[in-house]
């Protein structure tokens, strides 16, 4: 049930292209899965999809707080498959959240510590979330996302040639198609 569940999760997440009816629904499952979670672990595993869930359907105050709840419990879990998603996502979210907020400064640092996180079996295969990452560059920061790009190297196994691929683009003055890694 838990593997299943975090494969689910993995596709929720940050769909920007999904309707407004299968955002909420999203939205709505993240939540549920959040309340029907017990105290500790469980809830540390649900927390990642309430917080980036909030913060597409524009619920700040509550993806802010989730994601704060998220990098503390993250703290209990050193061990655990979930923690480099937790440090990862947290992050992303409280840095999406900075950057709307008009607070550049914290955007990028957030930014670099999500990359600075040990990776996780998800991170390995599928890479991270660049959502922040865009945002940045739409606000004309590039030397911050290149540097979170070459982080990324050190968890993402499987990235086949992307983050290069990515970087020569933004070297150019461009804003790649992350594709699927807007979504994870």
């Amino acid at each position: 049930m838990r593997t299943k569940w975090i494969a689910a999760g993995l596709l929720l997440g940050w769909t920007s292209c999904a309707s407004p009816h299968e955002r909420q629904h999203q939205y709505d499952e993240a939540l549920e899965k959040l309340m029907s979670a017990s105290p500790g672990r469980d809830r540390f595993y649900a927390l990642g999809d309430a917080a980036k869930e909030s913060f597409i359907t524009g619920e700040i105050d509550a993806a802010r707080d989730y994601s704060r709840e998220l990098l503390s419990l993250a703290a209990l879990f050193p061990d655990d498959w979930n923690y480099g998603n937790a440090v990862h996502d947290g992050h992303i979210v409280l840095g999406r959240i900075a950057l709307k907020e008009g607070r550049m400064g914290e955007a990028v640092r957030r930014l670099i510590v999500a990359g600075k996180t040990p990776g996780s079996p998800n991170l390995e295969t599928f890479g991270p979330n660049v959502s922040l990452a865009e945002d940045l560059l739409k606000s004309g920061e590039r030397s911050a996302v290149l540097e979170y790009l070459d982080l990324c190297r050190k968890f993402w196994e499987n990235e086949d040639g992307r983050l290069d691929q990515w970087k020569k683009e933004i070297l150019a003055g461009a804003i790649p198609d992350f594709g699927a890694n807007l979504v994870y």
